[in-house]
């Protein structure tokens, strides 16, 4: 996959050099856009997306949705990937008694990364990824935390290929099916002034 063109956060437009088999095809360009959800107006959107791209019991309900900053990857005008953040905060709701998750200056949590299962194993997972951590970067994050189900191999395969590592494992934080909860960080450098 070549990236050209321009690439920087919350916006961004970029054209792909992919073909189906994952080989090098000049002439077969996608322009991919990055583009926050539009709130309240695309709700029904993130909604119905969520719903092709995961299991039931991990949907996000409206309240979520409206709470978390939610981006759409957009792909020659298709709706191809999503993701959601919180800013400032540290991933804990998985071992406090509260279920809180506490504040964190220059901490990212990535609530939802989903690429619609139609279009995974193309590389477009990677650079959902890639933009998630150039959007962090971009805004002055240190830390990017997530989490997964531990049963999520491509996702947890996907992060430990951008440096992302395991900082703990808590069972049974899934349920339908009943599964672990996997936290992963990303430590990124401070950004120069």
């Amino acid at each position: 996959m070549i990236l050209t063109g321009y690439f920087f956060a919350p916006f961004c437009k970029i054209e792909l050099h992919i073909s189906a088999r994952r080989r090098l095809v000049p002439k077969s360009n996608l322009t991919t856009e990055f583009r926050k959800a539009i709130l309240p107006r695309e709700l029904r959107a993130l909604m119905a997306f969520d719903r092709k791209a995961f299991p039931r019991s991990d949907l996000f309900d409206a309240a979520a949705w409206k709470f978390y900053d939610s981006y759409w990857m957009i792909v020659d005008g298709v709706k191809v990937g999503c993701c959601a953040f919180e800013k400032h905060v540290d991933f804990q709701e998985d071992i406090r008694e509260d279920g809180e998750n506490p504040r964190r200056k220059g901490s990212l949590y990535i609530s939802s990364t989903a690429i619609l299962p139609k279009f995974q194993g193309q590389g477009f997972g990677a650079l959902l990824k890639s933009w998630e951590i150039t959007y962090a970067r971009s805004h002055g994050f240190t830390r990017i935390v997530t989490n997964t189900r531990s049963g999520n191999l491509a996702m947890i395969r996907l992060n430990r290929k951008f440096g992302f590592r395991v900082i703990r494992t808590t069972p049974n934080y899934y349920s339908d099916p009943a599964d672990a909860t996997m936290v992963m960080e990303l430590r990124l450098p401070k950004k120069r002034t």
